[in-house]
């Protein structure tokens, strides 16, 4: 394979078009053509700000050699007048897989790959930059035409396979030469993504953290062996390496994906190209902060068919949103100075292309800006600037020939020119009969109109107010018009021949009439205001839109119009649960001053605050779920025994409306875990329930480095049917912890050396055995608790919480003395083997022994009411009410090391609070509001008022929807979603 994509190499880069003299030529004599072709009398679009009237241009040996409103004419010159056409740069598609053969899917198996199927590369199949498309290509002559119909001339192509993918190439989709004279640039740009390679079954990554993390892995692997310190020779690192200085790609499948490769970028100083979803407008703030070019596909969405009531109530408002708002992304993107380039990938290039630019310049995009995409910003982004996409002295001379606008849908594309070669799509010598006109047939009057392309025009009659029916057909320039009578009782017809060589303002021709009679016709061109005036009420047809909806904040349901702002507020003589040692207080006031706590008592002074009567009810700080898996694109890293590298930070979903129902059930702060697919999972993230927020700002960035562990069935896959990963054993788990712990300690040590290797797994585990990251640990039998805390304590840590822990009563004793606290479940038992000796009396036997005990949820439908799960350890156990109301704010605050700031209502902290409307401990208890750092994210009357927004935005969209069925618009069917239930064991991709 290096052998030949060395020699294909070589062979190609020597290429040009005029370098091939040293060829010998059997077909026929060796004659060099040094003819120019000169067009005259055109419209010339030179770039998106330029424009030539009855301009001319002059081009030879493939180039552009001269362009002007006057140039002079060289004597061995073919001269094409193109009075009435105009000419634009053709355009350039920088993301395809044009010509690329279709990598061949790796054999399945029954039980999972872990390891590389390739020697000489990198330790992960799925990496694989030595890839050049330029080995796998062949030009495809049928799939070109579709491209070049749509105005493209030149493409970018590449294998789109893994998670690095190799470097693409630039290539013009010139007819009649060789690949060779085709290939502008062999190494154009290198891709990457984050889905892995269909020739290989290799398991990690099986997230896309985790494709993240190995991302990252890369980069610093490329750097450690680029200064010479790998004994043995690595390809793919040698590729990278060798690839850093090209554009780099990143193609995403979502508008999240999107900001994580930027992120990826930002932090080792790369800029994508962002291959981008068209759902940008979603977050313009965050596309535009990523200072990327993005490439953008027109695959707007089909409305769906709503006409059944039942199906349509099945239909979320995200989907119906996205379906009505679509259109506008360009013109968004435009607006708020997102750069931008069109590409057709994920449509037909001929059938939808040209259809859905319109459809976005309807919507607002301007011509020049949807222009600029198409030629001088890709031409610009793949180092091509002044040598694609414009019509000046010295550049490539790609370009097409129009009968008009390209934007208009009436406009046809006669030629495509690339490399100075043309490739005709519709012939320039078909005359235009297109227009409106005064039809005279034996003195009767009626309107003809013909429209469409000029080589296949269509016709509209009309007499007066009744439309006639009426077929055309117009070959070689002559037209045959049929007529149905307008009496539709009769079938009669007439029929009418013209020739019409030129273009003119008049048709005149035979006519047959349905008694046999032999008449003249003639067709009168109406005059250009008569003219003017239908195109303007076509033009006002054409650009006909829907209303669209306001993007808001997620742009889903319960969403903000504008981002909530801090508030300061007054709470009036409310009962206020301190979560202190003052205890609970009774008609007391809370001053919320700029996000914090500024003053807790009675009778305080509003001081320009807005003040709310909080008599008789209830005020108590944000409640705090230790163990959440809501707001996350993926809660697995399967790949390996341990995933210490990947971040459930990485992962957050700010859209998942799982954050706004825990809100609206008084929860402010979680910890987002990894699940238990492994002993060693992924970095925590703590995050506070910022509605409407980017991931980012919702990162409760005060709070230390947490990592998942887990114990149990699940580690050793004693329910997955795999047999081929270690652990399958709990003797295997405590040997992957002392195997791992051991390597970190001797990973330490190395630090500093010379040549030494980062290694983004061991970084996270040293943190650990440095104090500086801390455990959560998913737990259930006491023996594997016992064990995990004499690791610990061997390498001189200790473990920070064991979490679910359904069996810490049976060990708290041993729990305290090693100094770990627990979050349980208030009543869960028996639903697997393991669980069998789970107690409901659980959490107030460990909180009796003194140790600091949470009740988490480790679901989303638990966690909107946690409150009523702390209430049952006053059932269970007799605990009293401040110590259950505890388990949910103080002491979840305290096990993640964030008490200093929240989880009690103390002066000084963080105004994360929340107002019930009675006993918070009630199974009647409803938050009335609930705030975070003095932002109101809940509240219970703008609830209300967003439910029934809600239904009047669905009913205006189904509206919308049923009117574009009805005037004949393909639909696509409902589907119902199934809600998925995400828990520790979930491998899939949160969907």
């Amino acid at each position: 394979m290096k052998l030949k994509l060395l020699i294909l190499g070589v062979i190609f880069c020597g290429f040009s078009m005029n370098a091939q003299d040293y060829f010998p030529k059997n077909d026929g004599v060796k004659t060099k053509n040094t003819n120019y072709t000169v067009f005259k009398n055109a419209r010339i679009h030179v770039d998106p700000e330029t424009t030539i009237e009855n301009g001319m241009f002059s081009i030879q040996n493939g180039k552009i050699v001269s362009v002007g409103k006057s140039i002079s004419v060289p004597k061995n010159a073919v001269i094409v007048d193109l009075e009435g056409k105009e000419v634009y740069p053709s355009f350039i598609d920088i993301y395809s897989d044009f010509g690329m053969e279709k990598p061949k899917r790796a054999d399945g198996g029954g039980q999972p790959q872990y390891d590389a199927s390739r020697e000489g590369y990198y330790w992960n199949d799925h990496i694989r930059p030595e890839t050049e498309a330029v080995a796998h290509f062949s030009y495809d002559e049928k799939a070109a035409e579709k491209y070049q119909k749509a105005g493209f001339g030149v493409v970018n192509t590449h294998m789109p396979d893994g998670i690095v993918r190799g470097t693409g190439m630039l290539v013009a989709l010139t007819p009649g030469v060789t690949e060779g004279d085709r290939i502008i640039n062999d190494r154009s740009a290198q891709y990457l993504s984050f889905d892995k390679s269909v020739q290989s079954r290799q398991s990690y990554p099986t997230s896309i953290m985790g494709a993240m993390a190995l991302i990252r892995q890369v980069y610093n692997d490329a750097n450690w062996y680029a200064g010479g310190n790998a004994e043995n020779t690595d390809l793919a690192l040698e590729a990278l390496n060798k690839n850093k200085s090209l554009t780099q790609i990143f193609v995403t499948d979502n508008l999240l994906d999107e900001f994580r490769a930027d992120k990826i970028g930002d932090e080792f100083g790369i800029q994508y190209v962002i291959v981008g979803t068209g759902k940008e407008y979603q977050r313009l703030d965050k596309a535009k902060a990523t200072a990327a070019t993005y490439v953008v596909p027109l695959n707007f969405p089909s409305p769906f068919d709503v006409e059944d009531p039942y199906m349509a109530s099945n239909l979320g408002l995200q989907e119906m949103k996205e379906w009505n708002q679509a259109p506008a992304n360009l013109k968004m993107m435009d607006s708020a100075k997102v750069p931008f380039i069109l590409t057709t990938h994920s449509i037909d290039a001929e059938k939808d292309f040209r259809k859905n630019l319109m459809e976005a310049v309807n919507y607002g995009l301007t011509k020049k800006a949807a222009l600029a995409a198409l030629t001088t910003i890709p031409a610009k982004t793949m180092g091509q600037e002044g040598k694609l996409g414009t019509i000046k002295q010295g550049a490539w001379a790609n370009f097409l020939i129009t009968s008009g606008d390209y934007f208009d849908k009436e406009s046809t594309i006669y030629e495509n020119w690339t490399q100075g070669k043309k490739k005709v799509l519709e012939s320039m010598d078909v005359t235009d009969i297109t227009g409106k006109y005064d039809l005279k047939i034996d003195g009767k009057d009626y309107e003809l109109s013909l429209t469409g392309e000029p080589a296949k025009p269509k016709s509209e009659v009309t007499m007066g107010e009744t439309k006639i029916g009426s077929k055309l057909s117009f070959d070689q320039n002559w037209m045959t018009l049929l007529l149905s009578s307008p009496d539709t009782t009769k079938t009669e017809f007439i029929r009418l021949t013209a020739n019409v060589p030129a273009k003119t303002e008049k048709i005149s021709g035979k006519a047959i009439m349905p008694n046999g009679k032999q008449t003249s016709f003639t067709a009168t061109k109406k005059t250009a205001e008569e003219s003017d005036k239908d195109k303007k009420k076509d033009k006002e047809d054409q650009a006909k839109t829907r209303e669209i909806l306001a993007v808001s904040y997620p742009n889903n349901v319960y969403g903000f119009k504008k981002l909530p702002k801090q508030q300061n507020i007054l709470f009036k003589n409310a009962t206020v649960w301190t979560s202190e040692d003052a205890g609970v207080l009774e008609n007391t006031d809370v001053l919320v001053k700029n996000g914090k706590i500024a003053k807790v008592g009675k009778d305080l002074g509003a001081g320009g605050a807005t003040v709310i009567d909080a008599t008789g009810k209830h005020l108590t700080a944000g409640i705090i779920d230790e163990h959440s898996h809501i707001a996350a694109s993926a809660i697995n890293e399967a790949g390996q025994n341990s995933s210490a590298e990947v971040q459930m930070e990485d992962v957050v979903d700010p859209t998942d409306v799982a954050i706004y129902r825990d809100l609206a059930g008084g929860v402010t702060t979680v910890q987002l875990l990894h699940g238990s697919a492994n002993p060693i999972g992924g970095q925590s993230a703590i995050l506070q329930l910022k509605w409407g927020e980017s991931a980012e700002n919702m990162i409760f960035e005060e709070a230390p480095g947490f990592i998942k562990f887990a114990l149990g069935e699940n580690v050793k896959q004693s329910n997955w049917g795999s047999n081929v990963r270690f652990p399958q054993t709990r003797m295997g788990v405590e040997q992957v912890y002392m195997d791992y712990f051991g390597r970190a300690k001797a990973y330490e040590a190395k630090k500093g050396t010379e040549g030494f290797r980062k290694d983004e797994e061991m970084e996270t585990l040293v943190e650990i055995l440095n104090g500086e990251r801390f455990i959560s640990c998913h737990s259930y039998v006491q023996s594997e608790i016992n064990m995990l805390m004499k690791v610990a304590e061997h390498f001189d840590f200790r473990i920070n919480t064991f979490t679910h822990i359904l069996e810490g009563y049976k060990v708290a004793d041993k729990m305290k003395e090693h100094g770990v606290g627990a979050s349980t479940f208030s009543d869960w038992w028996a639903y697997k083997y393991e669980v069998n000796d789970a107690i409901p009396y659980n959490a107030s036997i460990m909180n009796e022994v003194g140790l600091t005990v949470a009740i988490n949820s480790d679901d989303a439908e638990m966690s909107r009411r946690l409150n009523q799960e702390a209430a049952k350890s006053v059932k269970y156990g007799g605990m009293n009410e401040e110590d259950a109301w505890k388990m949910v704010t103080i002491n979840p605050a305290k096990l993640l090391h964030v008490d200093n700031l929240v989880g009690s209502i103390k002066e000084g902290k963080q105004a994360d609070l929340v107002l019930w409307n009675e006993h918070p401990l009630s199974i009647y208890a409803v938050p009335e509001k609930t705030m975070i750092e003095g932002v109101v994210y809940f509240d219970k009357e703008r609830d209300a008022k967003l439910r029934e927004e809600i239904q009047q935005e669905r009913n205006m969209l189904i509206g919308q929807m049923l009117k574009e069925k009805n005037s004949g618009v393909k639909t696509q069917p409902v589907k119902k979603k199934e809600e998925q239930h995400v828990h520790c064991d979930l491998l899939e991709e949160v969907k």
